[in-house]
C-alpha cells in the first residue's frame, strides 16, 4: 500500500532495519529504531500539549537530530509543522507566529532568548524546550520534551490523508509579510518517490544534509534519507565559509550523495578545495534554487569523473524541484548553457505567453508548472493564492502555478531558465523578495525614501543588493546605522550589500522611482 504521509515511509524503514544508522549529527547519531520510539513518544506529547489534526508546530531550533524528530513527531500527531530561521531576527518571527498561530512552538538554546521579545505573538501556544540537554534555562517556563517524551508512552501515529497539509514553509513577500507555501504530504512522497527511484536511492546510502531546515531543500534531505534506509549526516552550517573544513567533511564522512544550493559549491571551486578524484564513494551530486556558473561545473565535473552530475529546477510552490538535467558530459566551455531540463515525473512545465496561452519551442514567456508537486496555495491569503495558483493552460479543473520565471522551450524540448520577471532574486538559494528588504526601510524614521535593486555579481552570493536612499533633511544616515535597523527586522541575507545616498531618487516620467537607473548607477560604479 502506498504511503500518504511521510512519517510512514520512515516507520517502514524503522522496522525493517532499527539497528541502522538514522541520522548523524556532529558526534552524534541515532538508528532507525531510537528515532522512531523518540518520535512515536515526542508525537504522544505533542498531543497532549493540544496538538490535533491540522494544528500547528513552529519548529524554531537549529538544525540537529532533536528538530527533525519533532517535524516527524508532527506528522505523526496530525499536525502541520512550521520550520522557522533560528537566525531570524524576533521581529520576523513574530509575523510567522502571528499568521501560523501555533498550538505549539519549539525553542532551543539559540532561540530562547529571542522567543522571549515575540513570545505575544504566538497567543496561547504552549511552549516546549527542544534542546538536545533537555532542560529549559532558568526563567523559560516550557515543558521538556526530551525528558517529557523519555517517559511517554508511544502511541499509534494518526491517520493523515495525503492532500492534508504536512508543513508551512514561509518565503519572503513583497509586502513585507511572509507568505507561508502550504505543502501536503502526497506534494512531498510524490518527489521523494521520483528522486529515490532517479537516482538509485539505497539503504546504507550517505547524504548531506546542507540546507536549513526552513529551506525546501531539506525537506528532500531528510524524507529522501529517511524513507530509503539511507543515513542523513547533517552539515553544520559553520562550514558554509571554510571551504576546506566542508571539503573535508565530505570526504570523512564518505558521502554518496550531495544536494545543496550552487553557490557553496561555487565556493569550493573558486577556493580550490577539490582534489582530482576526491569524493571516491561520492555518487552523485545534485544542486537546485539558483543557478550554477558553468566554470565551477566544468572544475567539478573535470575533477570529479566517477560523480553523476543533475541540476534541478523548482520553486518552494511546486515542492523541492520540477524538472531535471543530468549533465552528459563536461560542458565544452565556461559560456555553455546548462538547461533546467526535462519534467520530473507527474510534472507538467510550459511556457506562457502574456495571453495565457503556452508558446511553441524557441519563444520566451513565463514558466508555468503543474502536477503533483503544486502546494495547496499560500496559508490563509486567497487573493495571493489566485493571482499565482491558475488554472491549467490546457485542462480546465486542473491547476498550474506561475513561476514568475523566464524560460524558453529548445528545439530539443528541454526547458532553459532565462532569469525572473520581476523584483525577486535568489540568493545563495534563498528566495527574496527586494519589496520585503523596501518595507523594512520605510519604517526607518530618518530615511525619507528608499529603493533596493539587485546588480549581478562573481561573488559568493550571485546578486549584490543595493539600496538607494535619501535621508530625511538634515540627518546623516551612515550605512552602518541602516543595516542595524534593519537587522530589527530581516535575516542577515536579506540586508542590502551596498549603499547610495542620493539628493533625490530618480524617476520615470510617469513618477515611478527609476530603478533602472539606479540599477546602473551602482553597475557603473562597478565598472569604474
Amino acid at each position: 500500500m502506498r504511503a500518504s504521509a511521510l512519517h510512514e515511509p520512515f516507520l517502514d524503514q524503522a522496522e525493517a532495519r532499527p539497528d541502522a544508522v538514522a541520522i548523524v549529527d556532529g558526534d552524534r547519531k541515532v538508528t532507525y529504531g531510537e528515532l522512531a520510539g523518540t518520535v512515536l513518544r515526542t508525537a504522544a506529547v505533542l498531543r497532549e500539549l493540544g496538538v490535533g489534526r491540522g494544528d500547528r508546530v513552529a519548529i524554531w531550533l537549529e538544525k540537529s537530530i532533536e528538530a527533525v524528530s519533532a517535524m516527524l513527531a508532527s506528522s505523526c500527531a496530525g499536525g502541520v509543522y512550521v520550520p522557522l530561521d533560528p537566525g531570524s531576527p524576533p521581529a520576523r518571527a513574530a509575523k510567522i507566529l502571528r499568521s501560523c498561530e501555533p498550538a505549539v512552538v519549539l525553542v532551543g538554546p539559540r532561540t530562547a532568548g529571542a522567543w522571549r521579545e515575540c513570545a505575544a505573538a504566538a497567543g496561547a501556544a504552549r511552549v516546549a524546550w527542544g534542546g538536545a540537554e533537555g532542560e529549559p534555562p532558568a526563567g523559560l517556563e516550557a515543558v521538556p520534551l526530551r525528558a517529557a517524551a523519555a517517559s511517554a508512552a508511544p502511541e499509534p501515529p494518526a491517520a493523515v490523508a495525503g492532500d492534508a497539509p504536512a508543513h508551512i514553509l514561509f518565503t519572503s513577500g513583497s509586502t513585507g509579510q511572509p507568505k507561508g507555501v502550504v505543502i501536503t504530504h502526497a506534494n512531498v512522497l510524490a518527489f521523494v518517490a521520483w528522486a529515490n527511484s532517479y537516482f538509485d536511492v539505497r539503504p546504507g546510502d550517505r547524504h548531506s544534509g546542507h540546507s536549513p531546515l526552513f529551506f525546501d531543500l531539506s525537506t528532500y534531505d531528510i524524507y529522501g534519507s529517511l524513507s530509503a534506509g539511507a543515513e542523513l549526516h547533517l552539515v553544520p552550517p559553520r562550514l558554509n565559509l571554510l571551504p576546506g573544513k566542508l571539503a573535508e567533511f565530505i570526504r570523512e564522512r564518505r558521502l554518496t550523495q550531495w544536494f545543496s544550493v550552487p553557490s557553496i559549491l561555487n565556493y569550493l571551486a573558486k577556493f580550490d578545495a577539490v582534489g582530482e578524484g576526491d569524493f571516491p564513494e561520492m555518487k552523485r551530486l545534485m544542486w537546485c534554487g539558483e543557478v550554477f556558473p558553468t566554470p565551477s561545473l566544468r572544475y567539478f565535473m573535470a575533477r570529479l569523473p566517477h560523480v553523476r552530475f543533475t541540476n534541478l529546477y523548482g520553486p518552494t510552490e511546486a515542492t523541492i524541484a520540477s524538472s531535471y538535467y543530468t549533465v552528459p558530459a563536461v560542458p565544452a566551455s565556461d559560456r555553455e548553457e546548462i538547461p533546467i531540463g526535462s519534467p520530473c515525473g507527474g510534472e507538467e512545465l510550459f511556457v506562457v505567453g502574456e495571453d495565457g496561452r503556452v508558446l511553441p519551442p524557441g519563444r520566451t514567456g513565463e514558466l508555468w508548472i503543474a502536477g503533483v508537486g503544486v502546494a495547496a496555495g499560500y496559508w490563509r491569503d486567497p487573493e495571493r493564492t489566485a493571482q499565482a495558483f491558475v488554472p491549467h493552460p490546457q485542462r480546465p479543473g486542473e491547476r498550474a502555478y506561475r513561476t514568475g520565471d523566464l524560460a524558453r522551450q529548445g528545439e530539443d524540448g528541454l526547458f532553459y531558465y532565462l532569469g525572473r520577471s520581476d523584483s525577486q532574486i535568489k540568493s545563495r538559494g534563498y528566495r527574496i523578495e527586494l519589496g520585503e528588504i523596501e518595507a523594512a526601510l520605510a519604517a526607518v524614521p530618518w530615511l525619507r525614501e528608499a529603493a533596493v535593486v539587485a546588480v549581478p555579481t562573481d561573488g559568493f552570493e550571485g546578486w549584490s543588493i543595493c539600496c538607494a536612499y535619501v535621508p530625511q533633511r538634515g540627518r546623516e544616515a551612515p550605512p552602518r546605522e541602516i543595516k542595524a535597523a534593519l537587522a530589527r527586522d530581516l535575516p542577515a541575507y536579506m540586508i542590502p550589500h551596498r549603499f547610495r545616498a542620493w539628493d533625490a531618487l530618480p524617476r520615470t516620467p510617469n513618477g515611478k522611482v527609476d530603478r533602472k537607473a539606479i540599477r546602473a548607477a551602482f553597475a557603473a560604479a562597478d565598472a569604474g
